[in-house]
This record gives structure tokens, sequence and C-alpha cells, in this order.
């Protein structure tokens, strides 16, 4: 007998990728289309028409990993920070829509899951996951349970004073300002001009280029900064690094990362970190939103 099918869907800053997964992380049909920015609307519209495009006999639920807070006791998604998403019900939409059992969660916590349940962090009690794209997200798994809160790493403070968080944050030096996608973009055009982009500055420290080098060991010694700070909260047995940016530097960041983080993690944590790349990579966040659609068919049952 066929094992149930599920339709995730990842939605970035940048890109909406939809697939059929199944429960052991097996994806098959994927669509991946750019996110509209114009209005909530049209981000609902292309949602739509991602499910459509991969629904198929045999899917059985709708998972979501969205870039968003929500309102534990409604369910309701809060604001996004970069998107135009703001007190939306979106598992009520797609249901409405596709008449499906729908799960929705943050997209940082779907990824921890993920990579917690088939990935990097398999066999762990506590781990710190961590997405680096368009913005920062993370996920926290504590004592054997996702933890189901905000969990909003990218906006712990690790630069006092400095640049200005993007979107709707208006928040100064958060994680997500200075260790992103948009962070290294924005280091690239200071660098070579406003055509240069993250892909470029990757690239070029990987030729080893002096200027692109010291860039992204400034970018990973501040998410290391940032690591160090939630060893000392978590005791973590690991610390994952996923997301595009970050599976893209690879360790051109973690290598700046774990030196930066040992130096502000206390003992004996400095001495066990754990700093790893994520193991499902840049799926991470689709097999995370199919798992929550698995959670919402078999809370249905």
């Amino acid at each position: 007998m066929r094992s149930d099918l599920v339709i995730g869907v990842d939605l970035g800053g940048t890109k909406i990728l939809a697939g059929v997964v199944e429960r052991s992380g097996q994806i098959g049909v994927t669509k991946e289309v750019a996110t509209p920015t114009e209005s909530q609307d049209t981000v609902l519209d292309a949602i739509d028409a991602v499910i459509a495009d991969v629904i198929e006999p045999g899917v059985v639920a709708i998972g979501c990993g969205v870039p968003l807070n929500l309102d534990r006791r409604t369910g309701r998604g809060l604001r996004a920070t970069n998107l135009p998403l703001h007190d939306v019900d979106l598992a009520g939409h797609i249901h409405g829509r596709f008449g499906l059992p729908v799960g929705v969660e943050n997209d940082g916590n779907a990824a921890a899951l993920a990579e917690w349940r088939l990935g990097a962090g398999r066999g762990a009690h506590d781990l710190v996951m961590l997405t680096l794209g368009t913005g920062v997200g993370g996920g926290l798994v504590l004592d054997d349970r996702l933890y189901r809160g905000w969990a909003e790493l990218g906006h712990v403070v690790v630069l006092t004073g400095g640049p200005p968080c993007q979107g709707n944050c208006h928040g100064h030096g958060h994680l997500e300002a200075v260790a992103s996608g948009e962070a290294a973009t924005r280091a690239a055009q200071a660098l070579w001009g406003k055509d240069a982009d993250a892909h470029l500055l990757v690239a070029r420290a990987k030729d080893r280029a002096d200027d692109a080098v010291a860039a992204l060991d400034r970018i990973g010694e501040l998410l290391g900064a940032a690591i160090g700070s939630f060893v000392n909260m978590f005791d973590p047995d690991l610390v994952i690094i996923g997301g595009g940016f970050g599976a893209a530097a690879g360790d051109l960041l973690l290598g700046p990362a774990r030196a930066s983080a040992r130096q502000e993690a206390i003992q004996p944590a400095d001495d066990r970190l754990r700093i790893v790349e994520a193991e499902l990579g840049d799926e991470a966040g689709l097999i995370g939103a199919a798992l929550v659609g698995f959670e919402a068919l078999d809370g249905e049952r």
C-alpha cells in the first residue's frame, strides 16, 4: 500500500518552493517560483498556484513553512519581516482552496524539525538551527521537543548601533542585518558596486580574493558571536547552519563563526561546541513544511 503523500510549501523572501514529500522525507515533483512582493493577495495567489501545479493523487495534506510568527491560540500569522503578510489565516485560506488538512509553522522551526528528525540533528536532544537566506530564521529543539514559540533567533542583537534591520523590523544590529544573504549582498556592493550580490561575494571568496574572504570572515565573526550567546543560553548538542546563503558559503562562513563562537561560549561549552552544515541543504525547509503537514494529518485521524 502506498504511503501518504504531503505537499510541503517553503515560502521565502525570494522564492516559493513546493513539492510532494513522503514521510521518509523523499521528495517527488517540485515547483519553484519567485516570491511576489506587491501585496498579500499576490503572495497567497502564488502559493495557491504552486500547490496546484504539484498536487497529485495520493496527496492527503499540505504543510507550509512561512517567515512570520504565529499566534499560537488562533493559528493566524502575525507580521512577516520581509514579505507583505500581516494577520493572515494561511491554514484556513489553503484549506478553503484545496479541502485538505493544512499545517503552518514558522519556516525556521520547520527547518529545525526536518534536520532533527531526518538530517544533521538525528539523535540530538537539544539543538539550535539557523537558516541563512534572505533573512535569518531559527528554530530550537529543547529536551527532545521542537520549541513552538517565536524563536526569532535572527533578531538577536549582535552589534549595538549596527545597521538597520530589513523589512518591517525597526531594530538595529540584529543578526539578520549582518549575517543574511541580504547582508552579504550589501557587503559585495560596498566592494564592487550596485550590480554585485551575495553570489559574487561567495564566488570571489572561493577564488581566494582577499577582499571577499575578509568580508565573509566578518560576517562569520558576527554569526559566531550570536551562536556563542545561543550556546550559553541553551547548551545544545549541536548548532546547525542551513539556508541558501549558509549552504553556498559553507566553511568560508563557518570557519570564522566557529572561532568566534568558541571565544564567546562559556566553559565547558566552548570545548564541546559543534557547528555543522545542514544535511538536508536547501531542502530542509521543504521537508520540514511537509512534516508539519503530516502532523496536521495525524491530528485529524
